[in-house]
């Protein structure tokens, strides 16, 4: 289930309340919206951007891209910007969709309101899944900014997170077929294109694969770390010599699962709720500077119900860009954060 507890809650408020900036010099929740919007650069088929590092104009730049049509899954969207440019497109005559999950109207009840009134295409999530945790914004059927976070500016300020800005063709075409899919309440078996990881069809098995397959390192960046086959491959792999770096949230229920790691060898810090950093992503690099380096970015938090229960989505590949930015943030938390 995903984490909402209230100290994180608390913490991510108290943070944007005061207005505090990250030590990447992030402007904060109040004041991101309205940042010059950034454009997202595609040199090749893949880019990368990191929050908070960057600030949330380069979605909302996506969107005002986009000519012909816009589609959206999104587990959490409280972000005003962001809605009022989904309604700018659609005004525009462009065809804005959107998906919402069904289980936080509490959250997401204003976007979706705003969102019909001005004849956007929106609907709550089908109940086939537990949680609708997607996070994925596509524009003209061309490319998919896939996030590890949520479009709600509550927790812009300290929230790490990633996003993958994908034109692969065959990925986008697939996570196309499953937006109509999943917009219309049928059912489908997603195709994962050339790179992608869907839940509830086979995320576990392919980061399973990703981390079984890891031979020199395995760099782990997860919010929730309480799945026993993804732990047990982990603990698996620093029993065999791999070097394993994990960066988490402070231990809670996780302690155990920290322990384990640990007593084979590899090494986690953690962050607190309640300060600057909230560790919201969801990232594997394995074997990173090797040539059978690859990198995992997506929604897919380490627990049953993210694997085998909620509709997600990641991705992972070998792409140099994408792995250099997602290694080189690691390191940073990884550094900055309490041994465990």
């Amino acid at each position: 289930m995903p984490l909402t507890s209230l100290a994180r809650r608390a913490g991510a408020l108290l943070l944007a309340t005061a207005g505090l900036i990250s030590a990447a010099g992030t402007a904060s929740a109040a004041t991101a919206g309205a940042a010059a919007p950034q454009a997202l650069p595609l040199a090749g088929t893949f880019s990368t951007v990191v929050f908070p590092d960057q600030d949330h104009s380069v979605v909302y730049s996506l969107i005002n891209s986009a000519t012909k049509s816009v589609d959206v899954t999104m587990y959490e969207l409280r972000d005003t910007t962001a809605v009022n440019a989904l309604i700018a497109r659609r005004r525009a005559g462009v065809t804005v969709r959107v998906i919402l999950d069904a289980r936080h109207t509490s959250v997401n009840g204003a976007a979706y309101s705003a969102l019909k009134a001005a004849g956007v295409g929106v609907t709550y999530s089908s109940s086939a899944f537990v949680y609708t945790h997607q996070k994925t914004v596509t524009v003209d059927g061309a490319k998919s900014l896939i996030l590890t976070g949520n479009l709600d500016s509550t927790y812009y300020s300290s929230s790490r997170d990633y996003g993958v800005l994908d034109a692969d063709a065959n990925d986008v075409a697939a996570i196309e077929q499953v937006f109509a899919a999943d917009y219309a309440k049928t059912s489908i078996t997603p195709s994962d294109g050339d790179n992608l990881v869907w839940s509830p069809t086979d995320s576990q098995d392919r980061l399973l694969a990703l981390i079984n397959g890891a031979q020199t390192s395995l760099d782990v960046e997860e919010l929730e770390f309480g799945d026993p086959a993804l732990v047990d491959a982990i603990t698996a792999a620093a029993n065999r010599g791999v070097t394993v770096r994990v960066v988490g949230m402070n231990p809670s229920s996780y302690g155990s699962y920290f322990d384990q790691v640990t007593a084979a060898g590899a090494k986690v810090v953690t962050y607190s709720s309640t300060t600057g950093l909230y560790i919201h992503a969801k990232a594997i690099v394995a074997d990173y500077g090797t040539a059978s380096a690859k990198v995992f970015a997506g929604s897919e938090n380490f627990s049953d119900n993210s694997l085998n229960n909620n509709r997600e989505l990641g991705l992972i590949v070998n792409d140099a860009g994408v792995l250099s930015t997602i290694e080189s943030t690691f390191a940073t938390d990884f550094a900055n954060g309490t041994p465990y």
